[in-house]
């Protein structure tokens, strides 16, 4: 028997490889989004979920009136405990990637947290391997070791180590398990249902959960000004909308273990935006960190199924 794949499903994994990146340059947006908000960060990602919805609602809409005018299934939702606990999870996974991470930045340095945060890839790595069977290679862990190492010199000098930043610490590696806990979550409700269905239920879920923690920890809810309302919109609109999105997509055709490390693409990104929009300085360590990553991903690509 053959077991070789079709063309198509070929093409498809590498139409998905781009699409990945373009997710990642879409969440490279946040960061920028989130130091222009006037509410607190937890709102602002309560808001991101929050007008993302709606578009997504639209989006799902217009998938059920494209499969009835070709005469396709429509867009299958979450019926049994089986398909919503993996929604649920997924949903819940990305609230407290979320909010975690935002609470590291209070209990230590924003260098570090954002460090520990892009550990993501060696947690997703390792459940990508124990829960789906995807195979790790030498070459891959290569990869992978090149990416962190890129990553973390794009952090810049201001990383440091404390007792009085434990805590914090401890957060921004505990946003890691949270965000991996999310890709693995998503690649198996991918499985299951559109990249559209995926991302409004899941998205539902994770803005229920955001409004709790907003509401139980943070004063001001409420933007002040049309300006910090356009920012919110836009965070929803450019991060999740389309970048979580995009990501969504691909994860139904990339293995867990590449994309994971492939999004670091997004610390990269997100320092040359900061160094365009924000003014913030790019030094040597930050041109050979982004050099670094790129290299990794290139070496998790050579290690990956999809370029066989």
């Amino acid at each position: 028997m053959n077991t070789s794949e079709s063309p198509i499903i070929k093409s498809t994994k590498t139409f998905a490889l781009p699409v990945l990146f373009l997710g990642a340059i879409g969440i490279a947006f946040a960061p920028i989004f989130v130091r222009l908000s006037e509410v607190g960060p937890v709102t602002t990602a309560f808001y991101r979920l929050l007008f993302a919805v709606p578009m997504l609602w639209v989006w799902t809409q217009i998938d059920i009136k494209t499969a009835a005018r070709k005469q396709r299934d429509k867009p299958k939702v979450p019926q049994s405990r089986y398909e919503w606990k993996w929604v649920c999870l997924a949903g819940l996974f990305f609230a407290g990637d979320l909010a975690v991470w935002h609470w590291s930045i209070v209990f230590t340095t924003v260098a570090n947290a954002t460090l520990f945060a892009n550990f993501a890839p060696i947690f997703v790595t390792f459940g990508a391997w124990l829960l789906f069977k995807e195979r790790i290679s030498s070459l891959f862990i290569l990869g992978l070791i090149f990416a962190l190492s890129g990553a973390a010199l794009l952090i810049g000098i201001s990383f440091g180590l404390g007792p009085e930043q434990v805590l914090g610490d401890a957060l921004g590696l505990l946003t890691a398990v949270f965000y991996a806990g999310y890709i693995l979550s998503i690649k198996q409700v991918r499985t299951m249902f559109s990249t559209s269905v995926t991302m409004m239920w899941s998205g539902i879920i994770t803005c229920v959960a955001l409004f709790v923690i907003a509401f139980l920890t943070e004063d001001q809810l409420l933007a002040s000004t049309l300006y910090g309302w356009s920012v919110l919109i836009g965070l929803a609109l450019v991060s999740h909308t389309g970048g979580q999105a995009l990501i969504a997509y691909a994860l139904a055709h990339l293995p867990a273990s590449f994309a994971s490390v492939a999004l670091l693409l997004q610390p990269a990104t997100a320092a040359f935006l900061a160094w365009v929009i924000l003014g913030e300085a790019l030094g040597l360590l930050q041109g050979v960190g982004g050099i670094l990553v790129l290299t990794g991903i290139f070496l998790a690509w050579r290690a990956s199924p999809i370029k066989k």
